[in-house]
């Protein structure tokens, strides 16, 4: 009955009452049979304002920073989207939504884009939104002089200024996925100071939240923001983030009830956790993959027949039931899976092969090899088994594999990037065109093989600016042969995102572009009534 999808829209909307949507129910004659049972399903549904949220994730280390520039976890990224907004935001279904651009457009050539900044918004201070506070967060991750892990993803900007109250952005090429790359963590809109530069070191921003307080590696607590222009959302009339690094801790935390969610649950236990009264446990599937780096540019690594030997000494089948216990699936050293678009299925997965190791291991002239990979939990849950597992196949291959435990605080300052083999993660990013510019684009901030393939370079500017979907295809069908054959990157598997909540946290349908509903539960979710 349409009547009766209509009450049930104005309920999940909060446009009625509970007990008004019973009464009008029972009007229409189906409160007997159909109204219990649309109640239940409209209340699992429906957004209930109040309580405090308190979330324990895997993330965090103190010397983290709240620099958009140097977004290294999902501690940082969380508190970013939940103190202020995005220009755009990646919907539940990967499709692209306004945020603080209520609409966008761009030239022919997509050369120039043109984004509508919302009107009427206010940062937690009063201060009304403006195009210079959109600009000066986008500008300070550009220049040469910029160490921001975004600087790829802006260099092509060649302007950006102010018509009225539109933001225009040029490019020195056209970029077809731009507006999806404003998405990005790492474009929080903070307040302009005076000179064009961006303050974010006052934690001022327009989001659902007010950041009260913040000890980097420990905890931050929020309020909701009164006055938060997206009335739907930020449910929560407080919460709270916590860092606690070890997997085990963090479920007892959630047993006990001391925390109502959270990420990385211990797939050893997970189905264990599952079976519990009131605990949730969640399995998306998506683009988050674990990784392997080697720095193409130091020996032996620079050698591709070395890491040609390496890839083929993995027995990634073994390793995703071990460490993964099956809550994933097998990659293929190259980040672009089935859940991304121009995705080529047809590329032959790589399979355990010792001897054909052994074969690029005398093509570089070595008869045996021995290397140190470092490896920590922070970098995933198991990261440690999986090195372990790792090292134990090499052996066949005639490869020594030394496993060095780092500690879990520092990781990403101290080892990712600066040791040359290492154990790594990347949550899904938004299109093709994000995750390889960021991470294996010459000169990438994240670029940590420090891979520099001429090939590739060339294909990724002309795919970006490419409007023909079957051309683009093509070019990205290419990108991730080269990537798996001369690449740095041993890319063993896809994970599935696996957190838990209890049971009176509600949500709608779940994100797969970040971990944990992309990174925006506490403006997604509410506690059920």
């Amino acid at each position: 009955m349409k009547e009766t999808d209509t009450l049930v829209s104005n309920f999940r909307n909060r446009k009625i009452s509970r007990r008004k949507f019973v009464a009008q129910m029972t009007a229409l004659g189906v409160a007997g049979l159909a109204s219990p049972q649309l109640l239940r399903q409209a209340i699992a549904n429906t957004p209930v304002s109040g309580g405090h949220m308190r979330f324990a994730i895997g993330h965090g280390g103190t010397s983290d920073s709240f620099d958009p520039g140097k977004v290294l976890n999902g501690f940082l990224s969380t508190t970013h989207y939940s103190i202020t907004n995005t220009l755009t935001e990646v919907d539940t279904d990967g499709s692209l939504v306004p945020k603080l651009a209520e609409s966008w457009e761009s030239s022919a050539d997509a050369k120039e884009w043109t984004f509508k900044i919302r009107q009427g918004v206010e940062f937690h201070d009063g201060k009304t939104l403006s195009t210079e506070d959109v600009i000066a967060s986008i500008n300070h991750h550009r220049g040469e002089k910029s160490e921001s892990s975004a600087k790829t993803m802006v260099d092509p900007i060649t302007d950006i200024r102010s018509d009225g109250d539109r933001v225009v952005i040029t490019l020195e090429g056209g970029d077809a996925d731009f507006p999806f790359k404003l998405s990005s963590f790492n474009f929080p809109i903070y307040q302009a100071n005076a000179d064009g530069s961006l303050n974010w070191q006052n934690n001022v921003g327009v989001g659902g939240y007010i950041l009260k307080d913040v000890e980097l590696g420990v905890r931050a607590t929020f309020e909701r923001n009164p006055n938060y222009w997206q009335e739907d959302r930020a449910h929560f009339a407080s919460a709270e983030l916590l860092s606690i690094a070890d997997a085990s801790a963090r479920q007892t935390a959630l047993i006990s009830g001391e925390v109502d969610g959270i990420d990385r649950v211990d797939l050893k236990t997970a189905s264990r956790l599952a079976q519990r009264d009131g605990i949730i446990v969640q399995q998306v599937p998506g683009k988050t993959h674990y990784t392997f780096p080697m720095h193409t540019n130091a020996a032996p690594f620079n050698d591709p027949n070395v890491r040609m030997a390496l890839k083929l000494a993995m027995d990634r089948e073994s390793v995703l039931k071990t460490v993964l216990h099956g809550y994933g699936s097998v990659g293929n050293d190259q980040p672009i899976n089935a859940a991304y678009p121009f995705f080529d299925a047809s590329l032959e997965t790589r399979a355990y092969d010792p001897e054909q190791a052994k074969h690029y291991l005398q093509k570089s002239g070595l008869s045996n090899l021995k290397i140190e990979l470092s490896a920590s939990d922070a970098a995933f849950s198991g990261a440690v088994d999986a090195s372990v597992l790792f090292g134990e196949h090499a052996k066949e291959a005639g490869i020594q594999i030394d496993i060095k435990r780092e500690p879990v605080d520092g990781y990403w300052s101290n080892v990712w990037m600066k040791k040359p083999f290492c154990a790594c993660y990347w949550p899904g990013y938004p299109t093709p065109d994000s995750i390889l510019t960021q991470a294996y684009a010459s000169g990438g901030s994240w670029n940590d093989t420090f891979w520099d393939n001429t090939r590739f370079n060339e294909l990724l500017v002309q795919a970006r600016s490419e409007l023909n979907p079957s051309l683009r295809s093509e070019m990205y069908a290419e990108m991730q042969k080269l990537l798996r054959d001369d690449g740095g990157v041993i890319l063993p598997f896809f994970a599935d995102d696996v957190f838990a909540i209890s049971s009176k946290v509600g949500h709608n349908q779940l994100s797969s572009n970040y971990e944990v509903d992309g990174r925006l539960y506490l403006e997604r979710w509410w506690f059920q009534s």
